[in-house]
């Protein structure tokens, strides 16, 4: 394994896509509800149920919206900096969809933001789907990983992976081995702090 590599998830790491669905939700007609931000599920934040909130998940993410997501905070600049200056390369692992049409549209959108050459794998799982399987290829290899759900930024750290917990208010109250950071800069200076 090139330990050049950062492998990260998109949707809360790389794209704002919580922004984009809290838009698309509005036009369809649901309201969060108060203190929605703290929660990670989307059927606690609309008060719908579980199986709807899936459903909704997937609509959207299969949905021409995902085209067009725009970066999550300082995303751009510091994934582009570890890229160019320090020759780091990207693994991309979501949780988007088994449509291969929704895949195109989000490889479309990563390109436009981050440029051609900076990620250099891609893996698609299922609307929701773990990430333990997909995961399992970067045991021991002390890669970055770079994860907003906790669940999946710990499966990364039990196959001894480094994981980075990006910062939100539904992880707030994070207490495990991950290090939360609140943006790219900070995750930029700790991993060229350490290499």
């Amino acid at each position: 394994m090139n330990e050049k590599v950062i492998v990260v998830d998109c949707d809360g790491v790389l794209l704002d896509w919580i922004y984009c669905f809290k838009q698309w939700m509005k036009r369809h007609g649901y309201k969060l509800n108060e203190d929605a931000e703290k929660e990670y599920g989307i059927y606690e934040r609309y008060g719908i149920s579980h199986e709807e909130g899936k459903r909704l998940i997937r609509m959207f993410n299969e949905s021409a919206v995902i085209r067009k997501l725009p970066p999550l905070r300082d995303a751009m600049k510091y994934v582009k900096k570890l890229h160019e200056e320090h020759g780091y390369i990207f693994h991309i692992v979501t949780s988007l969809s088994n449509d291969q049409y929704a895949q195109h549209l989000r490889t479309k959108n990563l390109i436009e933001l981050f440029g051609p050459t900076v990620i250099e794998k891609y893996t698609y799982l299922d609307t929701g789907a773990d990430k333990d399987e997909a995961l399992e290829e970067y045991r021991d290899s002390q890669c970055y990983w770079v994860e907003d759900k906790p669940e999946n930024c710990d499966v990364g750290i039990g196959l001894g992976m480094k994981g980075i917990l990006m910062a939100h208010e539904h992880n707030g109250d994070y207490s495990g081995k991950a290090t939360r950071l609140q943006n790219w800069k900070q995750i930029y200076e700790t991993i060229i702090g350490e290499s």
